[in-house]
């Protein structure tokens, strides 16, 4: 959430950020967040003035009492009485102005930091950085869905798309055999390669409240794309991100805390699934899959260099999986609501000749942090920490890209030599 006073002394910026993020009516939502802000402040200076004049009072009256003057007594009570009467009204009239300007200021999005290119949607993205070489795949080569049904020997297929709808519904596959045995592999190489890298593990609830899916911004922007569990008010977290930062919520943390580091290994839940078509076919698009989540609290001052770490840290994941991939540095018009600069990885995806997005690396600013009331102590003031995060990675695409690249000229279908020694198979067949 944005802070008011920042508002308040960067009014231009603010507009030109919000347009830059394809917010509709910028200045007029800008004009009334300080209209509101200016009744806040002044009703809170004429109660804060009434307040004390009713304080002054009080004292008075004992004092006139004593000295016996029983009629100015009288009247300082009648006026000390009118006074309460109207503190009263000024501390409604305050907390009615405090909620119209919290109500406003929620429906803002995050302002994007100065490199994020002008656009309004994905072809407006730029590419910081393509590697690897895409591959040179068999004649007949097939797409992930259709190759897993040959894969998994007498097990059967190594992902079985139509048990899951079965089970529950479209976009929530049954990994069994190899397959299930791969997905184990990948979630701990990520985890390994992330606690190699500093990030300490923790393993969260996958259900949160309201307050927690504020905290991260998920509510009340995507309410509608998060599963809720109406009988005990819960959600279905859509990724990691939201359990781990919040275990910070409410928190002061020292400089010697800083910066906290950490990894965390979920499933997610995303109702939304996108439309019908081959671009979310198989393991393109699911309701339900695995991720792992690498999350980062830092000083102001450090965290564009901690995103920089972290981007480099989800490019030596897909280096040593043999995927080419490429960056992608977000335009205004496709960030999230909360992010302030974002980066994208995709994987190739040989056989559907398309780029598939893996992983988002995002620094939020101080943007999650002021919803969460999370700061550190310095020098005995406290200050909003700034907020990261990251997949590293996103379990459906990789391994889409991993069957679809290195299937052979017999069927079968080549591991990484990372994976080897987590999954104990060099090949499926």
């Amino acid at each position: 959430m944005l802070q008011t006073n920042f508002i308040r002394d960067n009014q231009e910026l603010t507009v030109a950020g919000l347009r830059k993020k394809h917010f509709r009516e910028a200045e007029s939502t800008v004009e009334l967040l300080l209209k509101l802000d200016r009744l806040r402040r002044e009703t809170q200076q004429e109660l804060d003035t009434v307040l004390a004049q009713s304080n002054a009072k009080a004292k008075e009256i004992g004092g006139l009492m004593k000295q016996g003057k029983k009629e100015e007594a009288e009247a300082a009570k009648a006026e000390t009485s009118a006074l309460k009467e109207r503190s009263k009204v000024l501390d409604e009239q305050l907390k009615q102005a405090e909620s119209a300007l919290f109500e406003e200021l929620v429906k803002l999005p995050n302002l994007p930091h100065e490199s994020v290119p002008e656009g309004r949607s994905a072809e407006d993205n730029v590419t910081v950085l393509e590697q690897g070489e895409k591959p040179e795949l068999p004649a007949g080569a097939k797409p992930h869905w259709e190759l897993i049904q040959s894969l998994g020997g007498t097990s059967g297929a190594m992902i079985d798309f139509e048990l899951g709808t079965k089970i529950t519904g479209a976009g929530f596959p049954v990994y069994k055999g190899k397959g299930a045995r791969l997905q184990r592999a990948m979630i701990s190489f990520f985890l390994d390669e992330a606690a190699r890298a500093g990030y300490v593990e923790v393993q969260p609830p996958i259900l949160v409240n309201a307050d927690s899916g504020f905290g991260t911004g998920q509510l009340p922007d995507k309410e509608g794309q998060m599963y809720y569990a109406t009988a005990d008010d819960l959600y279905l977290i859509p990724t990691a991100e939201v359990p781990i930062t919040n275990l910070y919520r409410d928190v002061i943390l020292t400089e010697n805390d800083l910066p906290v580091k950490h990894v965390g290994y979920t499933p997610c839940f995303r109702r939304e699934a996108g439309s019908w078509g081959a671009h979310v076919r198989g393991l393109n698009r699911l309701h339900q899959f695995d991720k792992v989540e690498i999350v980062q609290i830092c000083k102001p001052e450090a965290s564009y260099a901690a995103l920089d770490a972290m981007v480099e840290h989800v490019k030596s994941l897909l280096e040593k999986l043999e995927l080419p991939f490429r960056i992608l540095r977000l335009c205004g018009g496709d960030m999230g609501f909360t992010s302030a600069l974002t980066y994208d990885f995709e994987v190739w995806s040989g056989a559907q000749a398309r780029w598939l997005e893996c992983s988002s690396v995002s620094n939020f600013e101080s943007y999650q942090a002021n919803r969460l009331k999370l700061r550190y102590k310095t020098e005995g003031k406290t200050q909003l920490l700034h907020t990261l995060n990251g997949s590293a990675l996103a379990l459906p695409r990789i391994l889409a890209a991993l069957l679809e690249n290195n299937q052979q000229a017999d069927g079968s279908v080549r591991i990484p030599a990372v994976l080897v020694p987590y999954c104990g198979f060099e090949t499926i067949d």
